[in-house]
């Protein structure tokens, strides 16, 4: 009876000549950026939410050659008076995600980043082109509500004046499957109000806003969210900050071909996910 040389079974495990598997040459990747924090305001007046961290997906070319790429993990924007932004997240110089805009108080307009963040009073801050979008605007006034942060997939809400006035929602995430499961990430605060009602969150770690009698979220962790804003004057005070980010590196075969992060696999992939910031080091 005919026996099945060693070459034949390694080729029939998948990994070529010798049982080894094939050197890696490409990856697929989502980089993630810090999500900026909302904006805060000690005067009974509103504020936006902060904009979500850049998202940026695609392909890269690794070797073993190049071997160690460094992975930095964006944090969140802290709250302020002014939302501050986040820190951008990169992979190598491969792809690096810009951090998500501040939510502006009061007169103030909220600042840009990967999404811009939402304004007490005028235009919403812009997004960066190809990984985000703009804040929404607010009327300035003492009784409406704040823009909403943008998110990867939408622009923020705008907030309504006069009394009742509500929070803009903040822009919604992307989804992305890259870690197996199908998954939001980037999405904007909400801005707070002063007699209505705190915007929503973005669907991707967006952080609700606050009002008056009612507190605010901060953005997400891992996802980029940006922190909802807040009337500081209220029964809540305390602002929020925006999520941290994320990077996540995926690559066809189910034996790890690299180091680095935390590492799964899933519908015959290997994924190394990275919520804080490390090394890539390609070893085949």
């Amino acid at each position: 009876m005919p026996t099945l040389s060693r070459r034949g079974v390694a080729s029939a495990r998948g990994f070529g000549f010798g049982g080894r598997p094939p050197p890696l040459t490409s990856v697929t990747y989502l980089t993630v950026a810090g999500g900026g924090g909302g904006g805060i305001w000690f005067s009974n007046q509103i504020a936006g939410g902060g904009g979500a961290g850049g998202l940026l997906s695609g392909t890269a070319a690794v070797s073993k050659a190049v071997g160690t790429y460094t992975i930095t993990v964006g944090a969140g924007g802290p709250t302020g008076p002014n939302g501050n932004i986040g820190s951008n997240s990169s992979f190598a110089s491969l792809s690096i995600a810009t951090g998500g805009g501040g939510g502006g108080a009061a007169s103030g307009v909220g600042t840009s980043g990967g999404s811009g963040g939402g304004s007490g009073s005028g235009g919403g801050a812009a997004g960066t082109g190809g990984q985000g979008n703009n804040g929404g605007s607010g009327p300035g006034d003492a009784a409406g509500g704040g823009g909403g942060g943008g998110g990867a997939g939408a622009v923020g809400g705008n907030g309504t004046a006069g009394a009742g006035g509500n929070g803009g929602s903040g822009g919604s995430g992307t989804s992305s499957s890259i870690s197996g499961a199908s998954t939001f990430y980037a999405g904007g605060g909400g801005g707070s109000a002063i007699t209505g009602s705190g915007g929503g969150g973005g669907n991707g770690g967006g952080g609700f806003g606050g009002a008056i009698s009612s507190p605010s979220a901060a953005g997400t962790v891992n996802k980029g969210g940006g922190g909802g804003g807040t009337n500081g004057d209220g029964s809540f005070p305390t602002g929020s900050a925006g999520g941290s980010g994320v990077v996540i590196i995926s690559y066809t075969g189910v034996v790890p071909r690299a180091t680095g992060g935390t590492i799964t696999t899933s519908g015959g992939n290997t994924i190394h996910t990275f919520t804080s910031s490390g090394t890539f080091t390609v070893t085949v």
